[in-house]
């Protein structure tokens, strides 16, 4: 009689697991086919990266639905891995360099809340079955990285962010480790914004984005640099600091030797 509960607490569970791998397949499936689609319309077209950006610059340029069609093209970015860099460029073009920065900050955070989402579907809750097992065969560099970015979510994704880390790559691996949302985007919104406001005032000076770095405004190339140097100086600076709490936790656990 015993013996019931415990066969359909198994099923269930069973079930349980079943229905997460459907789902993960699924939306695996549909991330795979839209990369190959993008792949494939590239190898049709001829068109490299830059000269994709070109082209939609060219059809929404004038166009008064330009706004929405490149907030709608920056939200599908990351699903085709298309850099984020280069429509960043794209909003200084078209947008100019302040409406461009603000365009561009409230379409790049929610290209990364859905990539945040997309890892959140293909990952799992820490602390799991699937985690424990995902723990033990992984590094213990990967380990540390994984239990960092949960224990330290804000500090963490700000550092990533000021450090220019491969921007899809935080945004999947947010989501896949399960940290939370709220410290997540706002750490982006904060750390991204240097890049940012960078790459729009490079876009914002140029005539085009196939053509190389011809006819470039030097002093927009030099707020540029700057402002890029100085991301890289805080983030340095916030990742000592963000250091020196461990370290302090560390020595204040060792047992004493005398």
């Amino acid at each position: 009689m015993n013996a019931m509960p415990h066969v359909e607490t198994h099923a269930d569970g069973s079930v349980a697991r079943w229905q997460v791998w459907t789902r993960r397949g699924m939306v695996m499936a549909i991330w795979v086919a839209a990369i190959m689609a993008w792949r494939q319309y590239q190898t049709s077209s001829g068109l490299s990266t830059t000269g994709a950006a070109q082209a939609f610059i060219d059809t929404v340029e004038f166009a008064w639905w330009g706004v929405v069609a490149y907030v709608a093209v920056y939200l599908a970015r990351p699903l085709v891995l298309f850099p984020a860099s280069v429509l960043t460029i794209v909003g200084g073009v078209l947008f100019g360099p302040v409406a461009g920065v603000v365009i561009v900050i409230v379409a790049s955070n929610g290209s990364a809340t859905l990539a945040y989402l997309v890892g959140r579907l293909l990952g799992h809750a820490p602390g799991g079955q699937v985690g424990e097992r995902g723990d033990q065969a992984a590094s213990s560099l990967v380990s540390r990285w994984s239990n960092t970015m949960r224990d330290n979510s804000f500090e963490t994704v700000l550092v990533m962010r000021f450090l220019f880390l491969p921007y899809d790559l935080v945004n999947y691996a947010a989501g896949a480790l399960r940290i939370r949302y709220v410290p997540f985007i706002t750490a982006t919104a904060i750390g991204s914004l240097p890049g940012t406001i960078s790459f729009v005032l490079l876009g914002a000076s140029l005539e085009r984005v196939d053509q190389g770095l011809g006819g470039i405004d030097p002093i927009a190339l030099v707020l540029s640099v700057v402002i890029f140097v100085s991301s890289l100086v805080i983030a340095r600076a916030a990742k000592r600091r963000q250091a020196m709490p461990s370290a302090t936790h560390r020595l204040s656990t060792e047992p004493s030797t005398t």
